[in-house]
Formats: structure tokens, sequence, C-alpha cells
């Protein structure tokens, strides 16, 4: 198969993409029998005969240069495979890690070649937001406050638009309850069995990118989707689907990898012969939509996605245009692909209107990413001093001030626009070998599900089965037969840009930074990067279920900590990086070192990342390239 795309111009877009959008109405890539508009990008961005990757208007300011991820000659291993067949100077994707069986399926060269499409396409421009994403990160670091755009707010004002939602979007009309996990043949087979009304198949926080993770997923979601997958661990135990029908079983709501990660065993070579590792997003969105879209819809489901980490409109609208690529390259119907956000970071919390807008044809709602926006938070403001400084993470709960007005906002923008809003994750997990660490998840559980379901939210996220029948109870006595509360406006919610950015709420009302929450930072922290170095990214820790999310609010806080000379409130000492390093030895040597620790390098990470004067914006990026890449777990 040759996938193409129509490039030519089709006029203006009336959009501009750096005052933000200016203008109400249907773009020309939405008007039918149209196609994507392409514009001419600040030669600085890329090489000039690279292919164009969003419609930019001729008068927008340049964006700041991205830092090429490789600049070096394309040199392709031996026993790669090209993705492109057709001679035309095109860009190639290339296989350079090692093949597994029935890697084959997953990384035939038509899969490959479309993801070459979308690389040609969009890596220019997934560069560009990287690049803009820094600039605004340090204008708030250094005093400028994130707020709603006033160069967008004729899109907020304009009361008549609306997104796709769940119409015409089968499985996605009830979504009470969804079950969260990575998606290994086991947690697939668990997931689809469990009773819940969605999947989140998760490719991002709950998965460790090694190489056997990224297709052996993709492999489990392909057969499951067919009605076919089994599986048998090494006691001999057997696990198969219930049903070998799709519709019978939760609806897979995919997530792929963020914009920020790289996949380091697909090379990208672009017409130029400029050679990087491919974009993650890229990757799993691209094998899951090509290998799976129209079997899906053939079976009475359709391509569903999470889309995370997402930071304002802009990269909203790059994801929209991902889906007109793909969707117009395998010949299936715009508006069939349907995303939910999630909004998980500060600034996106500004622009939930704006995202909405940008994705509504194929937009089905919005999700209160709870732990990554408390990470947000303080990777926003690590250096603006101490009324900025959360108290523990234990003692942050959802009815702090600033998190209620982030949530109940979200709801309120969900239902004016016609959009699901889905519920964050409660981390406690029950122990079934433990009646009273299971009596107290389940308490937590249900008066957090008790609370989503009165504010309005149309939906919520378990990480364990058992948890299911809980807050589907909670959901039931708000919904009753009603598949959801879209219909329910929130007229008396009123947040404003004090009320989000009031974080000196959570220690007005009491909480506090300690000792053992200094503490639990480091050993959380430690202990979950070393299972993701092992191939482990959704952890149970101390009865709860930790994700990658985790490591970052902890290992965050304690450099935050460190930057504000944070006195612990229960012995009244300051934490120090002194102070750290000996709790950081502590934690280790008390720790097993079972076959195949990886704790050694969990703390030269953690070092990394929180001991140090710069602050990585993510910790996965250099956990990934330094320490996770070729690793015995990243073998297949």
């Amino acid at each position: 198969m040759t996938a193409t795309i129509d490039t030519r111009p089709q006029g203006a877009n009336p959009f501009d993409p750096d005052a933000g959008l200016a203008g109400i109405g249907t773009p020309p890539a939405a008007r039918a029998g149209a196609m994507p508009t392409s514009a001419a990008r600040p030669a600085s961005a890329r090489p000039a005969s690279a292919h164009p990757a969003s419609a930019h208007p001729a008068s927008a300011r340049p964006a700041s240069t991205p830092t090429h991820r490789s600049s070096a000659p394309s040199s392709l291993p031996n026993g790669g495979v090209g993705a492109s067949r057709t001679g035309s100077r095109r860009g190639v994707i290339t296989v350079t890690g090692s093949v597994g069986p029935r890697y084959a399926e997953i990384l035939s060269a038509d899969a490959l070649q479309f993801l070459a499409l979308l690389h040609d396409r969009f890596d220019a421009a997934r560069d560009e937001l990287i690049a803009q994403r820094q600039l605004r990160r340090q204008d708030i670091a250094d005093g400028s406050d994130p707020d709603f755009r006033a160069s967008t707010r004729p899109v907020r004002d304009d009361p008549h638009w609306r997104v796709a939602g769940s119409r015409n979007a089968p499985g996605l009309e009830d979504r009470r309850v969804e079950i969260t996990g990575p998606t290994d043949p086991k947690m697939t087979i668990n997931a689809l069995n469990s009773g819940a009304r969605c999947w989140l198949a998760d490719a991002e926080d709950a998965s460790s990118p090694t190489w056997p993770n990224v297709v052996e997923g993709q492999l489990a979601l392909h057969d499951a989707i067919r009605g076919s997958l089994s599986f048998t661990n090494e006691a001999g135990k057997e696990y198969t689907l219930r049903s070998a029908d799709i519709v019978d079983l939760p609806t897979i709501v995919f997530r792929p990898r963020g914009w920020h990660l790289d996949e380091a065993h697909l090379r990208y070579t672009d017409a130029n012969g400029i050679t990087s590792g491919a974009l993650g997003s890229l990757v799993d969105f691209g094998l899951y939509f090509f290998h799976n879209a129209a079997e899906l819809i053939a079976r009475g489901r359709g391509p569903y996605f999470y889309l995370p980490k997402l930071e304002g409109y802009k990269e909203a609208r790059l994801w929209n245009e991902v889906f007109e690529v793909a969707q117009d390259a395998l010949g299936i119907p715009r508006g069939t692909i349907r995303a939910t956000v999630l909004i998980e970071t500060l600034p996106a919390a500004f622009e939930m209107e704006e995202i909405l807008y940008e994705l509504r044809d194929h937009c089905a709602g919005l999700n209160a990413g709870r732990w990554d926006y408390l990470f947000s938070i303080i990777k926003c403001f690590r250096t603006r001093g101490d009324s900025y400084v959360l108290p523990d993470r234990a003692q942050v709960t959802m009815t702090a001030p600033f998190m209620r007005a982030y949530t109940e906002l979200l709801v309120a923008t969900c239902h004016k626009r016609g959009a699901h809003a889905i519920g964050g994750m409660s981390a406690f997990i029950p122990d079934r070998r433990n009646p009273e660490v299971t009596r107290q998840a389940f308490q937590q559980v249900a008066a957090d599900k008790k609370r989503e379901a009165g504010d309005g939210f149309d939906g919520t996220w378990v990480a364990h089965p058992d948890l299911i029948p809980v807050a589907e109870a909670e959901f039931d006595a708000v919904l009753g037969d009603a598949p959801n509360q879209v219909s329910r406006q929130r007229p008396d919610v009123v947040v404003g840009q004090h009320e989000l950015l009031d974080i000196a709420s959570a220690r007005r009302a009491g909480a506090t930074v300690t000792s053992a929450g200094l503490r639990s930072n480091v050993s959380v922290a430690v202990r979950y990067i070393d299972a993701w170095l092992r191939g482990t990214g959704a952890a149970a820790l101390d009865n709860l279920m930790e994700d990658a999310a985790t490591a970052e609010i902890s290992r965050s806080q304690v450099w935050q900590w460190i930057a504000s000379g944070t006195v612990t409130h229960d012995d009244r000492l300051p934490i120090t990086r002194e102070r750290v390093e000996r709790i950081l030895l502590d934690v280790v040597a008390a720790l097993p070192q079972e076959p195949g620790s990886r704790l050694d390098d969990a703390a030269a990470i953690f070092r990394q990342v929180a001991l140090q004067d710069d602050f990585p914006a993510f910790l996965t990026n250099p956990a990934y390239q330094g320490h996770l890449v070729d690793s015995p777990a990243d073998q297949v």
C-alpha cells in the first residue's frame, strides 16, 4: 500500500496559531471534500524540502527553532526495514530493535510506511511545540502567571459550537467506570474481563516503554480486538477472554505516549537524510490505528484514544491534524476517531475550551488527570518561593480549593460543549490477604467517587477490578439508568485565574511538609524507578497503584523543597541536598537487592532529577535514553 495525502493549498487558515483562535467557524480542513492546508514553515525549523506539518499563515511570526534530536547523516542499519518502496523522495522508518516472534505482523512494511507518512507531516511541528513548551515553562518560572487567553475569548464566548462527544461512537455512551492498565497480554485479558465499561489501554504512564512492551502490547491489542488473545503464565495458568466478541467487553480507549517521548528502536530519516529517533506518540498511535481502526469499526466499536500531557490548544490542533491525515490515508471517514484529552498540566487547565474546539470533530471528552496535574503545578512553580510549595503528597486531597476549582471547571466546560467529563484515578487498591487494607481502600474509593458523581462527572477511573463495583455503585446512585449526565449544566461554577492558582490554599487548610513525607517521596520514587527500569510501569507500592506520575511528583517535590529552603514541620529541620542524600542511602540499603535489581541505577536517576541544579522536564526522558534502552528489560 502506498499512503499518500493531498497537500495542495486550500486557502489561508483563518486561525492565527500564535495570537490564538482569531475566528469562529469551520476551518478549511473540516469542510466537505477539503484536505488539510499546508503553508511554508520558517526555514530555520527544518530543511526547506521537508514536508510541512501544520497550517500556518505566512504572517505568523517564526516559532523558536527546535533542537534536532539528531543531525547525523542517514545511516540505515543492516537488517532495518525501510518504509518507502515507491522510489519517491520521502522519509523512511527503519527498525533498529531486535525482532521477536510475530513482530513482523506489527512492523510490516505498510505499517512502517504509514508511520513514515505521519513523521513526514508532523515531526517538525512536534519539535516546535516542545520548544514552545520550554519557553512557556520558563516564563512561568520567571513570574508570569498562566491565565485564560484574551485572544481566544471568542471561542469561549460563542455558545453554539459542540464537540462530537459520543454521537456515532458505539461503546462511548456510558463510561461510568473505566479500568486502567498496561497492555501486556495478562493485563489486557484481565482488564477486558473486568466488567468495567471502558479500558484505558495504557502505553504511557502505566507502561515502561521497553521494546518488548511496545511491540508485544500492540500484538496483545491486535489479538484482543479479534477475539483470539490468550496467555499462559510460567506456572501454567491460562488466561482467556470471556468473549470473542469485542462488543461484549469493555470499550478500548488506547493511550499513546506523550509528545515529549521518543522511540529509540525505530529511526526516522527524512527526505534530506537527517536521522533521528521516531516519536513515541506517533509510533503508538500509528501502529494501533493502522492495524485496528477498520477492524474495530467492523466489529461494532471504533478507534478511540486518550491524549496525554497536552499543554495547550496548539498541541490539540496538531493531534487533530494527525487524525485527519491518518483517516484520509486509510480511507476512514473523518470524525471516526474519538479522543479524550487528559487535562493534567496547569497550562492546559486554562485552555480547556480551546482544546475541545480544536478537536471538536474528534473529541469525546476531558479527563481530570489529577496526579500529573500536581506534578505540572510543582514543575511550573518550582522556583517561585514558599507560597507555591505543596505539602506532603498524601495531604493534597481533591477537596483542596485549587484542586476542586480545577475539577469543577472541567465538568462545567465539558457539559457546556457536549463532552464527557471523566474523573481521575483513586490510587488506593485492595489487598485480598489483608481485610483491613481492603476495607480502607473501599472506603476511600467510595468517598472519592461519590464526590465525583455528585459534582457531575460522567465516569471515573479505577486501577483494580475489585474496585469496579464500589465505583459503579456511586455513579449508579446518581445516573440511574442514564448513560451519562452530560446534559447537567453547571452555571454555578465560577472559576478564574485566582482559584486555579491558589496553591497555598492546601497549606492554609493545615497540610504540612513532614519528615515522613520527605522520606516517602524518596522511597516511592526509587522503588518505582527500579520497577520501571525492569519493565513494569504500574507498581503496587504501600497499598497504592503507582505509575510514572508518582515518581514525577515525588522527585519534583524534593527538588522544590530543597530550592525553596522548606523546613519539615515536625522536626523544624531544613530540607537540603545532604539530608536527602542521607535518606536516599538509607532507603537503598534497606531495600532487598533481588536478582535483576536496578536500585543503584534508580538511585542515580533520582539524584539526576531531584538533586541537581537543573530540573529535567520529565524524568522518563533521561531514564529512558540513559538506563532503559539496551538494558536487560529492553531485550526481546
